[in-house]
């Protein structure tokens, strides 16, 4: 790090410090936007990063922009410890990286540097300053809160993000998924069956978008593309959203943004989206009533509520399907009780469909096509894998044949 700003702090400029001959405008229009992320400062003592120290517990918020792409990992790893120290109980980090590539307009190169270790990243809705002025993909903000953590076992994993980003969305399994739903797809029916649901919503150009367990990010771009809508994309696996970065690279849009976030805890102003939209995710939510409430406070009058999600059928379920739900951490409703949750947080004109038969189209489909094309998926990833996948899909028709599988899709709006 040292060496770097002896080579490129001669002027001690704005140009230099970010690499960008038209810093000076650049960062009027960014400014209000970085601002923008931080949480409520009002009192609170703020550190911004650049040098320095600080004593224990002694800062709310601690600042950061375009700073830790500089450091080694030893350097961060000791950093990130000694800014747990410097903060207050509840208190932030917010930073923000260019990641993996640097600004076009600077001749300097330097090695990607990828901070994934931190897990956690914001950008929210709206066109913000740096990224969609540059068409850059690679602007990730991280908000932290220093809080008690609370361990829970969860098969093993100590907390439940652990446990999805090691078991069901590894990322070797999130590929093995997108490979057979199609590209930027993991969920039932892939563009097919998004573009069916999409077209029942009032889409317009401008309109804010929530995705609840974003994925890949299939349907953000697809509704981006089509429709102009923004679209913020919320999934709780960092391995999710990883990959959907990757992929938001080939697309030539900036509408569409992605967050790693747990829904549950997450806070938006009242009003924020004309519509939340989630794609077989809820299943991994217990307390989904409260879930649904702050889905009400997030939109506005009117807005639009869609949801597919796996279902069961009335209770008692087949031992084999009972082991499948526990091992895969589901909390599963009928697609009445669904609707009538929806209704009791305050929602109107439910509508709650059993789509189990187009489920059964989706996945006789895929199966066909899996087996069609194992040559190359063999090729890509193993006969084991292959016979995993094949297999998987077979139970997946048999519990939704038997009744205890289901296949729900709701639609509601706010009231007025």
């Amino acid at each position: 790090m040292h060496q770097f700003w002896e080579e490129h702090s001669q002027n001690s400029s704005l140009e230099e410090m970010m690499l960008d001959s038209g810093a000076q405008e650049l960062t009027r229009e960014d400014t209000p936007e970085i601002l923008s992320l931080l949480p409520f400062l009002e009192g609170q003592e703020v550190l911004e990063l650049g040098a320095g120290i600080g004593p224990n517990f002694s800062f709310d918020l601690i600042f950061s922009n375009w700073l830790f792409m500089y450091l080694s990992d030893v350097e961060l790893n000791a950093l990130v410890h000694q800014m747990l120290l410097w903060l207050r109980p509840h208190g932030h980090i917010f930073f923000r990286e260019s990641c993996f590539y640097q600004s076009e307009f600077s001749a300097v190169v330097l090695l990607p540097v990828e901070f994934w270790e931190l897990k956690s990243t914001h950008l929210g809705p709206g066109k913000p300053g740096y990224r969609y002025r540059k068409q850059n993909q690679n602007q990730i903000c991280w908000l932290l809160q220093k809080v008690p953590r609370e361990l829970k076992n969860t098969l093993g994993y100590d907390t439940f993000q652990k446990f999805l980003d090691n078991e069901q969305y590894a990322t070797r399994s999130i590929r093995r998924y997108e490979w057979v739903f199609g590209p930027t797809f993991v969920s039932t029916g892939g563009l097919s069956s998004t573009k069916d649901l999409v077209r029942q919503l009032d889409l317009k150009s401008g309109q804010h978008v929530l995705d609840v367990g974003c994925g890949l990010g299939g349907s953000d771009f697809y509704m981006a593309k089509e429709f102009g809508v923004e679209v913020l994309g919320l999934d709780l696996s960092s391995n999710m959203v990883e990959l959907a970065l990757e992929r938001a690279q080939k697309e030539a849009s900036s509408l569409v943004q992605f967050e790693i976030s747990d829904v549950t805890r997450r806070l938006f102003p009242e009003a924020s989206f004309d519509i939340v939209y989630s794609r077989d995710t809820i299943l991994h939510i217990e307390d989904k009533i409260s879930l649904f409430r702050k889905f009400l406070s997030w939109l506005k009058p009117g807005g639009q509520l869609l949801i597919s999600d796996y279902c069961c059928g009335p209770r008692p379920w087949s031992i084999a399907f009972t082991q499948y739900v526990k091992q895969r951490k589901y909390n599963l409703l009928t697609p009445d009780e669904y609707g009538q949750l929806l209704e009791e947080a305050g929602f109107v004109q439910v509508r709650a469909l059993d789509s189990t038969n187009q489920m059964l189209s989706s996945l006789t489909q895929e199966l066909r096509d899996l087996e069609t094309s194992k040559e190359k998926f063999v090729q890509e990833f193993s006969e084991e894998e292959f016979e995993s996948m094949a297999s998987s899909w077979r139970a997946k028709l048999q519990r939704c044949a038997a009744g205890d599988q289901r296949w729900g899709v709701f639609f509601a709006r706010k009231p007025q």
